[in-house]
C-alpha cells in the first residue's frame, strides 16, 4: 500500500517528494492555549524543490488557504486577523473567510477562496510542536485530508468531535476551489 502521507522534510530526505503534485499541511500551534493556524499549499508540476535556511523552497505555482482556530477565551477576537501580531495572524478579513462557531463557542475560519502563489514557495521548517506534511495526490487524497482535519481540530485544538468533522468539510470545500488538476 503507497504511503497518503509523510512528514514532509522526511520526505524530501528520502527523495519521497511528489513532483505531480500534492498538498503540505503545515501546523502553528499556539503552546500557550488552543490558538492554533494551519496553512495548507497544493501544488502541481514542479521544476525544483531545494532546501534552504528557512525550509523548502518549490519552484511551482501553487494555491494555498489558511485554517485559524480561535478559543472562546481568545482576547483579540475582534481585531481582524490580518492584523494580529505575526504570530497570530493569516493574511484575510474576516470578510474571506467561512466562519463556524462550535458548540463550545470555539471560532473555526477556513479561507472561502484559495490565493495563488506564482513561480515559488517556501515551507518554514517546523518548531516545536509544530510539523508539516505531504498528503500524496492519491485517489482518496480528499477523504485522508478531511480524516486528518477531524482528528487534529478536536485533539490538538479542542474542537468537539461533531463540529470538528462539520470544520473539516469546510477545509475540504475551499481545496476543492483549487485551481491545480
Amino acid at each position: 500500500m503507497p504511503d497518503k502521507a509523510l512528514d514532509l522534510f522526511q520526505a524530501y530526505g528520502q527523495n519521497k517528494l511528489p513532483a505531480e503534485g500534492g498538498y503540505i499541511v503545515s501546523t502553528f500551534f499556539n503552546k500557550n492555549s488552543a490558538y492554533c493556524k494551519y496553512e495548507v499549499v497544493g501544488y502541481n508540476g514542479v521544476k525544483s524543490i531545494y532546501l534552504t535556511s528557512e525550509g523548502l523552497t518549490f519552484q511551482t505555482d501553487g494555491n494555498k488557504i489558511f485554517v485559524l482556530i480561535e478559543p472562546a477565551s481568545y482576547h483579540k477576537k475582534f481585531m481582524e486577523p490580518v492584523s494580529r501580531s505575526s504570530d497570530e495572524s493569516i493574511p484575510h478579513r474576516f470578510s474571506e473567510l467561512e466562519i463556524f462557531i462550535c458548540k463550545n463557542q470555539t471560532k473555526v475560519m477556513v479561507s472561502k477562496d484559495p490565493i495563488v502563489t506564482y513561480s515559488s514557495f517556501t515551507i518554514m521548517k517546523p518548531a516545536g510542536i509544530n510539523f508539516s506534511l505531504v498528503f500524496y495526490n492519491l485517489e482518496d487524497v480528499l477523504d485522508t485530508i478531511l480524516f486528518f482535519f477531524s482528528q487534529t481540530l478536536h485533539k490538538e485544538a479542542g474542537v468537539p468531535t461533531i463540529d470538528a468533522k462539520k470544520s473539516a468539510q469546510l477545509v475540504i470545500n475551499a481545496l476543492k476551489k483549487f485551481g491545480l488538476w
